[in-house]
């Protein structure tokens, strides 16, 4: 147990000094188990208060993840597993996303739209994947969808924060691939001018934001959305490199996942709108050798994460 705790606080030893390094004023932290009372995120924000990145203003809400849907959906012939649940979790929480923010987050126009249903998308594909009683019950997004607005000395910006599900770890039928694509169409829909029933209009600037778990040209992920997505006239992909990655092939991957499958890829986004000015982006990933390596933690630079943070800076008017 002793071996087993001291690894745990190494990696978050890890996870502070890769923040506080990179010292942003609005951080999206995804794979954070959710609690009630906020207690392991106010711990975490003690630990970077302590590093000297001070975070105020928190945002965490109950996520999809381990939240039972009473059906079978893996088709295992039984229920209540994880693969069952709205999002994949072995408890209600499981891996959840966090916004720790030193600008204040207008709490009371945050949307979360986490409850709704994958069938309710226009265009979606849950019809394809879904039998009758999962069309009824199955939420689109895997983990969490959020619209936060932040306030910035221009005004208020929005934060649309996801984390989709990985396209893999199903059949031939490609339920998660299906899955993962619709979570993103969601917002591009949003974006466009759609709204859930009962939500205000998207309103300009925003910064869509989070793991999309789909590479541009490697990985199994289906690219209709992430190919739109990168190419839509509202948002501007930055591209942000690392030598860390360009080391190993490609200098936009964001993920150092085992080769060969599925190998390094990019999988983390940040697509500020069109109307913002993004005057530097990057993947914090420095090569072995370069004195911020040892930052990573771990023998193998992996001791915060395989998922490397990603960073736009942006000059507000």
């Amino acid at each position: 147990m002793r071996d087993i705790l001291s690894g745990e606080d190494a990696q978050v030893a890890a996870v502070v000094a890769v923040i506080a390094n990179a010292g942003p004023d609005l951080l999206l932290l995804q794979g954070v188990d959710y609690d009630l009372e906020g207690r392991a995120l106010g711990a975490l924000a003690d630990r970077l208060q302590a590093a000297g990145a001070i975070y105020p203003y928190r945002l965490a809400l109950p996520p999809n993840t381990g939240v039972p849907t009473g059906l079978d959906l893996d088709g295992d012939g039984r229920r209540g597993g994880p693969r069952d649940a709205q999002g994949w979790g072995m408890f209600r929480g499981q891996g959840g996303m966090a916004v720790l923010s030193r600008l204040p987050i207008q709490q009371d126009g945050v949307l979360d739209f986490s409850g709704f249903l994958w069938s309710d998308l226009p265009a979606g594909q849950a019809a394809q994947v879904l039998g009758p009683e999962a069309l009824r019950r199955q939420r689109l997004a895997s983990v969490a969808a959020w619209e936060v607005p932040v306030v910035t000395p221009a005004g208020a910006m929005r934060l649309l924060a996801l984390h989709a599900t990985p396209p893999v770890f199903d059949g031939p039928e490609d339920r998660n691939g299906h899955r993962n694509e619709d979570e993103l169409w969601f917002w591009l829909r949003r974006i466009d001018g759609w709204s859930p029933r009962g939500a205000p209009s998207l309103r300009a600037p925003f910064v869509l934001a989070g793991i999309l778990n789909a590479d541009p040209e490697d990985g199994e992920a289906r690219r209709g959305a992430l190919t739109a997505a990168l190419g839509h006239p509202a948002l501007q992909d930055p591209r942000p490199t690392s030598a860390g990655g360009a080391e190993l092939g490609d200098a936009t991957d964001t993920a150092d996942w085992p080769d060969p499958e599925p190998g390094n890829l990019r999988a983390s986004y940040v697509l500020p709108s069109e109307d913002l000015a993004v005057v530097g982006a990057g993947v914090f990933w420095p090569a072995p050798g370069d004195p911020a390596w040892p930052i990573l933690g771990g023998e193998d630079g992996n001791g915060a994460s395989r998922g490397r943070l990603v960073w736009v800076d942006i000059a507000l008017p």
